[in-house]
């Protein structure tokens, strides 16, 4: 192509012939501040505009939404008039009204919308005084110890203690009097907006998505206290390439040029179905939605990035009535093909059992009727099976310390690391339930939290893998401890362990190496 001034001249050839073509050509737009980064996939499903040349392009009254009479319904029969409130459908009609709608029959997206946004700052002021009641969040950044891209993890225990009591003297204090003087660091994390509820991306997700981001309620801790953006990804496959995200967020618009080389033709299939949007509880077209505009949805990688996760929270799926869901933090798919159970609550017993429910139900708050009203997606049990195979590929970040049986290597390790590893498994009774090479046990616990809190405790939870565990805070399942020396304060107060300040250091420098 050769430039002149405006002109733009093309010359194609083809076949031996020669095509000269022109077209007037200036100097691109800067594109104006404050807009929202380009969504290939957005954009590819938004109607462009066109020249109106045809008749029946032409818009006329009719055309018009209040002159359109489907908004505008008569009532089938007049003797309505003479039925109780004569007739008016007052009840809630479920595919007309938005979800919490206050007036149902009239409230209508726009007034969901200007409310919830004009509440939006107070919700977030009220989180914000909850969280700095109970955490210090100016973090600690270690600094030697990153994730696997270079993201320093936060240290220390953040948890506020109240005031003249320090961790010995709770340490010793029985679990009926934490529970009685309301002493227990680590209360249940709440959703900042209950009511509503729903899934919650971090902020600097949001800024390469801006379709993840929420009108009614914003993410609540600090980034400091998740996981690296993007996430390195491990595949098991070929454990030899390390990290092979090349620095990128996988999407539908790249999967294929990261991995066409690396993948099955089975697995690259289930990764498309992976990264393909489908509409979600707050994110669809409906006006039930809590995006601004109109959504395809969220797909499994949007929550699961890189295989991974930013620490995404929404309420737990499988329990009701709604004020007794609890805070669910996104888990990551890292070694999940050693894995026998899955969801915290719900221990299905297969990938693919898994991966259909979570798009059927979990996506919805576990509420199929939401699913039928907003777009559910009765996937192909052959695409499950791909979509399964291709999360089975998600491997952990290596191990170098570890021996073949997932036990430190003594030439390897610090003295610090092997005390540690000492307490693990003795007194700190950590491989009661984590046990190696996988650190788990394909099991569910309940650590009966309902003896330290006024809060009724969550009954059994699945247990997770530690393989990896610095790089995915914060922990537990609702994310109540933000860091892996506020985990270990936890566990020593829960299994009333008595440790003592060195044995704890010690345990959080053997977890940092798994």
């Amino acid at each position: 192509m050769e430039r002149h001034g405006k002109a733009a001249v093309t010359l194609l050839v083809a076949g031996g012939l020669t095509f000269v073509c022109s077209e007037s050509w200036t100097q691109p737009k800067k594109e104006p501040k404050n807009t929202a980064p380009y969504d290939a996939v957005m954009d590819a499903q938004t109607p462009k505009d066109v020249p109106v040349k045809r008749p029946e392009q032409k818009k006329t009254s009719h055309d018009q939404p209040e002159n359109f009479s489907a908004t505008k319904a008569e009532p089938s029969s007049t003797e309505f008039t003479k039925q109780p409130e004569e007739g008016k459908i007052s009840g809630f009609d479920f595919y007309r009204d938005p979800l919490n709608a206050k007036k149902p029959m009239t409230t209508t997206f726009e007034e969901v919308y200007k409310a919830d946004l004009a509440e939006k700052q107070k919700v977030a002021d009220q989180q914000r005084r909850y969280l700095e009641s109970h955490y210090n969040l100016t973090p600690n950044l270690s600094p030697d110890v990153t994730m696997t891209r270079g993201k320093p993890i936060a240290v220390g225990p953040t948890a506020r203690l109240p005031q003249g009591t320090t961790w010995e003297q709770l340490a010793v204090t029985s679990p009926e009097a934490m529970r009685q003087n309301n002493l227990f660091p680590y209360p249940p994390l709440p959703h900042p907006k209950q009511v509503a509820g729903g899934q919650v991306f971090p902020q600097m997700q949001i800024d390469m998505f801006p379709r993840l981001q929420r009108f009614d309620v914003d993410f609540d801790i600090p980034d400091a206290f998740l996981p690296e953006f993007p996430p390195a990804i491990f595949l098991q496959n070929r454990p030899e390439l390390g990290d092979v995200s090349q620095g990128e967020v996988v999407s539908i618009n790249n999967y294929y040029r990261l991995f066409k080389d690396l993948l099955t033709p089975v697995q690259l299939d289930g990764l498309r179905m992976l990264l393909t949007p489908f509409p979600q509880e707050e994110f669809n077209p409906t006006d039930d939605r809590k995006s601004p505009q109109p959504s395809l949805g969220v797909a499994c990688l949007d929550c699961h990035v890189n295989g991974h996760t930013t620490g995404q929270f929404h309420l737990s799926p499988d329990i009701r009535p709604q004020e007794r869901r609890f805070r669910l933090d996104t888990t990551s798919l890292r070694g999940l093909f050693n894995q026998q159970i899955h969801g915290s609550k719900r221990s299905l017993r297969s990938v693919e059992d898994f991966t259909e429910f979570e798009q059927r139900t979990a996506y919805f708050n576990g509420d199929e009727i939401h699913a039928a009203k907003k777009g559910m997606n009765i996937i192909s049990r052959v695409q499950v099976a791909h979509m399964a195979q291709m999360q089975n590929m998600f491997g952990v970040p290596p191990a170098p310390k570890l021996d073949t049986s997932g036990r430190l290597d003594p030439k390897k390790a610090t003295p610090a690391e092997l005390a540690g590893q000492k307490v693990f498994f003795e007194k700190g009774k950590c491989g009661n339930c984590h046990i190696p090479p996988f650190y788990m046990d394909q099991q569910m616990h309940d650590l009966k939290m309902e003896r330290f809190t006024r809060e009724p405790g969550d009954g059994p939870i699945k247990t997770f893998t530690l393989r990896g565990i610095k790089e995915s805070p914060p922990y537990m399942h609702d994310g109540r401890c933000l860091t892996l020396e506020d985990t270990v304060e936890f566990f020593n107060l829960v299994l009333e362990l008595k440790l003592t300040k060195e044995e704890k250091a010690n345990l959080v420098a053997f977890m940092r190496v798994l």
